[in-house]
């Protein structure tokens, strides 16, 4: 997909008013969902990352400031490096067991390891 500003526009290629003002809907960030209502999984992913292991948190629904201090918060505790981005953390390494017991020691009850 591009990025590029105009592909947005849906369908709008020219206009003849001399006033129009094309104005874009803001996407709005999806309300946080309360801990025990999230449904995270937690899974292990070696895809396009060169053989490397990484802890794939998937499943979060909220902002995404909310979706970072998560992030930063299992990154912390598990002491690796990682991201948070696109509705996913990734935590260098596999942490799964560490981060499932994270998650439900905050309050994410719902949270279950996923995969093999």
């Amino acid at each position: 997909m591009s990025k590029n500003k105009s592909s947005r526009r849906e369908g709008i290629v020219f206009s003849t008013d001399p006033d129009f003002q094309y104005r874009e809907e803001e996407e709005d960030d999806p309300a946080l969902a309360p801990p025990d209502k999230q449904n995270l999984r937690v899974s292990i992913d070696r895809k396009k990352r060169g053989g490397k292991e990484v802890t794939l948190v998937t499943g979060f629904v909220g902002p995404q400031d909310a979706l970072e201090a998560l992030g930063k918060l299992l990154k912390t505790k598990c002491g690796v490096g990682g991201a948070a981005k696109d509705g996913e953390i990734l935590v260098q390494g596999d942490h799964r067991d560490r981060v499932l017991q994270i998650l439900l020691k905050e309050g994410y009850t719902r949270s279950k390891r996923a995969g093999g």
